[in-house]
């Protein structure tokens, strides 16, 4: 991957390396060295270190006293904290979006769930990550709640590599029958019925990654 415009240097490898991470594309555990990620995106070493600086500030990724970033294991009882996080923060966003929605992102939504359902008939695990998160973000982006939508994606991404282990070892969260509550209840306006499907959506989450 080249990257051309020295400005943009460290922000493209932070946002890209955030994806990843966010996505699963990494498992826990994984290593890196800033020479080889240098090499990689074909910069110098700087953009790398500032970049990877933010993401072990976010909780994204740890550097060892030696130099050396990895991929965190979350233990379970981190595991149960960013969890509960979801749970205070998601179906709150879903309420306040209640108001701001309109036929277009109900529309939104439902091809974003033809889609997830597409990945997993499919087996593909990675595009049902990505596209999971995108359908909760859609969502929570008309609740304009810039400082909540904050939070929730750096639990998102410190979340992201063990929940895509998760995935791997139990195929019973790839449903998306709580995705199909919540349209239903953007449809006709139940805030009540939406935060329970949300709740529903985290909980599947919840009982796959405990046990």
């Amino acid at each position: 991957m080249i990257i051309k415009s020295s400005k943009s240097m460290h922000e493209v490898i932070y946002r890209s390396l955030r994806l990843k991470i966010m996505y699963g594309e990494f498992d826990p555990g994984k290593t890196f060295s800033i020479r080889g990620l240098a090499t990689q995106f074909s910069v110098s070493m700087t953009p790398i270190r500032e970049a990877t600086r933010r993401l072990v500030a976010e909780g994204a990724l740890m550097m060892s006293a030696s130099g050396r970033i990895s991929v965190p294991l979350v233990s379970s009882i981190r595991l149960k904290e960013l969890l509960s996080l979801r749970l205070l923060l998601e179906p709150d966003l879903a309420s306040r979006a209640v108001p701001k929605v309109h036929l277009a992102l109900i529309e939104r939504l439902c091809d974003l769930n033809d889609h997830l359902e597409k990945m997993i008939e499919n087996d593909n695990l990675l595009g049902y990550l990505r596209t999971n998160i995108e359908f909760h973000k859609t969502l929570y982006l008309r609740a304009q709640a810039p400082t909540m939508i904050t939070l929730l994606e750096i639990i998102w991404l410190q979340l992201g590599p063990t929940f895509k282990v998760g995935c791997l070892k139990s195929s019973e969260i790839l449903k998306t029958t709580a995705h199909h509550n919540i349209i239903s209840a953007l449809r006709i306006g139940n805030q009540v019925d939406l935060a329970e499907s949300v709740i529903a959506d985290i909980n599947n989450d919840f009982r796959v990654f405990m046990n």
